[in-house]
């Protein structure tokens, strides 16, 4: 059964919606070879040298979220979408992930692409690796970096700091809010047996150990 990885990327090299996200789904590799290949420190070296030297070779910030194939989120700042097309006008997209400068190749598109890797597996890898860093036989090179967090960083963050917030109006709305007699705490003041009004006036009032008189109707009480 074949798994995907799905990537959300914004689309700044298209003016007619830059900040629109945009999903791609990718074949994981183990889809396909049943592992995940390592790729050499070396192809990257290359790869940021043609960045620098060639104006058809760029690096953007654009990835938003990478869900897995069994729905897990993933840290972006450890991903890299490499998204390519040569002069044969074949499409090129191998995503990887980067852990203490150990790279690995972890999905790719288009399904043409997965056919070739399956049938020829390593030396279609290198061949892919080669073609992508050779300036004379791409037509562009984009290698989609990380921007900010993620969005469902973003979405646990937003709902942190609303909870906090609810919290906060709560306690405040305690606060603020007046005793109103009997209705939200209950009432422990005295009442006159003869009128019912309350006795607030009365500090440090005890049944049984104070004089009793009532300040509304004159009722008294030893």
């Amino acid at each position: 059964m074949n798994k995907f990885f799905k990537i959300f990327t914004y689309t700044p090299w298209d003016s007619q919606r830059p900040n629109i996200l945009t999903e791609v789904k990718m074949l994981s590799l183990k889809s396909i070879i049943d592992k995940f290949p390592i790729v050499e420190q070396s192809f990257f070296d290359d790869l940021s040298s043609n960045v620098n030297r060639y104006y058809h070779y760029s690096w953007i910030e654009s990835i938003k979220r990478i869900i897995g194939p069994d729905g897990e989120d993933y840290d972006i700042k450890l991903w890299n979408l490499i998204w390519g097309i040569d002069n044969e006008r074949r499409t090129y997209q191998l995503l990887i992930q980067i852990i203490e400068r150990k790279a690995t190749l972890v999905a790719l598109a288009p399904p043409e692409l997965g056919k070739l890797f399956s049938k020829f597996q390593e030396e279609a890898i290198l061949r892919t690796l080669s073609i992508l860093n050779n300036p004379k036989m791409m037509k562009f090179i984009i290698v989609l970096a990380p921007k900010g967090i993620s969005i469902a960083e973003e979405q646990q963050i937003l709902q942190f700091q609303k909870n906090s917030q609810e919290n906060l109006n709560f306690s405040k709305l305690l606060k603020d809010m007046p005793n109103i007699k009997g209705q939200w705490f209950p009432e422990y003041s005295p009442r006159c047996p003869n009128c019912n009004q309350l006795i607030t006036q009365i500090k440090g009032f005890n049944v049984g150990l104070l004089k009793f008189k009532c300040p509304y109707c004159g009722y008294q009480k030893s």
